[in-house]
């Protein structure tokens, strides 16, 4: 953005804000400056924002520009890539959550600006409050940005397109520690007072509100509508399923979209980039994503005898050796109480001693006549659904070990058998000071 450039959506932005502040109509302001407050990308923002607040504009004011911008900048997009996207779809759901991060997002700059021109601490707390509640709703985009990695990255990655989830992922991640480090710094903050603190944390906050900003920008103006080009209707409709189990961040009850195939996962995908998908994507996208052509991911994860475990594809082998290798032991007994199954860990953690002989036996008789109430009254609470689990803790020699009994059901809600789960804890109770220096946060 040149100085001119720049100079001049400042000048148009004060203009909007006098009006704002005279009060005039929303609808008014759009005819009036929609054209070039749509045109102001949002990693903008923050820029302009830091030369008005120095002006002694309202901060209410300029919160109310927030609204108009994220209003404008939807219009702005509706004309271009993305047209006729139908209420509810998932690509519209997703740059909805991306309006409101935007808001959040242009707050935080707004509130973070102001903090780099107090000259004490008293002047700053309205500021850091306003701040800290901004940036405490802003957490959330977490959750947004799981549901972009998890659900659409995958279908990219199917087609061979590798640097663009990459790339956005790797600036989503940079957000999310950020803001780890924002709410550091405010607990500093809130400690010392120092007005030194009080501005590093305003730049901080500047700093994540242009990344967030900029980030909407790319999804909603290049990502999605590439998205929108490229997947079908069963694609989006496994999306829609999974997020809608995920949970979204903006109120999704009114759509107008329901999908018309049935779900579609990505491993089950046998694609190609068509030629006139191409012409249709924006060309940021097709300049990062096709650059030197892609080659499909054709791995076929089911092979012949996989047991579709609904979650997944193993076989028979797969099964057996996976629950040797787990840190546990596993002991099952279906609906009629009867021992069916238990596991051995190949890591040499021994819990209660079980052998083959108990394959058939009944559960309660796998256990000294003096837990036999105990166990029984176990069962048939977690048989009456009375509760799902019961957790007990105990000693096997000089081990401490957590026993687990849950039940186990089908999608019914049918009680099928109980699970008990015996882990051995004492290595985490006896150095739990040294567990806490591992401690990486991810």
């Amino acid at each position: 953005m040149s100085n001119s450039d720049t100079d001049r959506k400042i000048e148009v932005v004060k203009s909007l804000l006098k009006a704002i502040h005279r009060g005039e109509s929303m609808e008014e302001l759009k005819k009036r400056f929609g054209e070039v407050i749509a045109q102001i990308s949002p990693f903008e923002i923050p820029l302009i924002e830091q030369q008005i607040v120095a002006e002694g504009i309202p901060i209410d004011d300029i919160l109310k520009l927030c609204d108009l911008h994220v209003a404008l900048f939807r219009e702005y997009l509706a004309g271009r890539e993305l047209s006729g996207v139908p209420r509810g779809h998932p690509v519209d759901l997703f740059m909805r959550e991306n309006e409101w991060v935007l808001k959040q997002a242009e707050a935080l700059g707004l509130y973070s600006s102001m903090l780099l021109r107090v000259h004490s601490s008293e002047e700053a707390v309205g500021y850091l409050q306003g701040l800290l509640a901004t940036a405490e709703r802003l957490r959330v985009l977490r959750s947004h940005y799981r549901k972009i990695q998890m659900l659409v990255f995958p279908y990219l990655e199917r087609r061979g397109i590798i640097a663009v989830p990459r790339v956005l992922w790797g600036r989503e991640d940079q957000i999310v520690v950020k803001l780890r480090r924002f709410f550091e710094e405010a607990r500093r903050v809130q400690g010392s007072r120092s007005i030194e603190d009080i501005r590093r944390l305003g730049e901080l906050g500047v700093d994540i509100a242009r990344d967030v900003s900029e980030l909407v920008f790319r999804e909603n103006k290049i990502l999605l509508p590439a998205t929108w080009a490229l997947f079908s209707e069963g694609e989006w409709s496994a999306i829609a399923e999974i997020a809608d189990s995920m949970g979204w961040i903006i109120d999704v009850k009114d759509r107008e979209w329901s999908p018309r195939e049935k779900p579609v996962l990505p491993h089950e995908l046998k694609v190609a980039i068509e030629p006139q998908q191409i012409e249709k994507l924006p060309p940021e996208f097709r300049d990062a994503a096709l650059k030197g052509g892609v080659k499909p991911d054709a791995y076929e994860i089911r092979e012949e005898g996989d047991i579709d475990l609904e979650t997944g594809y193993l076989s028979i082998e797969e099964i057996r050796e996976l629950i040797k290798t787990l840190p546990l032991e596993i002991t099952y007994a279906d609906k009629n109480d009867r021992v069916t199954f238990f596991s051995e860990s190949k890591l040499g953690r021994r819990g209660f001693i079980r052998t083959k002989t108990i394959l058939s036996r009944r559960v309660e008789f796998c256990h000294p006549p003096r837990l036999e109430k105990l166990v029984r009254s176990t069962i048939d609470e977690l048989k009456a659904g009375r509760t799902s689990y019961r957790e007990y803790w105990t000693r096997i020699g000089d081990r401490i070990v957590r026993v687990l009994i849950a039940a186990v059901r089908n999608d019914k809600g049918e009680y099928l058998g109980a699970v008990e789960i015996v882990e051995d804890f004492t290595d985490v109770i006896n150095n739990v000071e040294e567990i806490k220096r591992k401690i990486m946060v991810l």
